[in-house]
């Protein structure tokens, strides 16, 4: 077998693309508690949410918590 450039080539030259197999990885930073990765998710699940109560407010003409008051 002749491995060129990553890939593997058998004795009849034909290419063969399961031979290998691709590297497993850990990623090591914790995502819990209060990282940067937990910071930028809440800030941007809040930017969100802040964008939709505009939108509701801007398509209904009322706020939401006089939209709730009329359930």
């Amino acid at each position: 077998m002749d491995t060129r450039r990553g890939v593997v080539i058998t004795e009849s030259d034909k290419l063969n693309n399961f031979a290998i197999e691709p590297k497993m990885y850990v990623e090591e930073t914790p995502r819990a508690g209060f990282t940067d990765y937990a910071e930028k998710l809440n800030g941007r699940l809040a930017m969100l949410g802040f964008a939709s109560l505009l939108a509701f407010e801007a398509v209904t003409g009322n706020g939401l918590i006089h939209f709730l008051q009329n359930l």
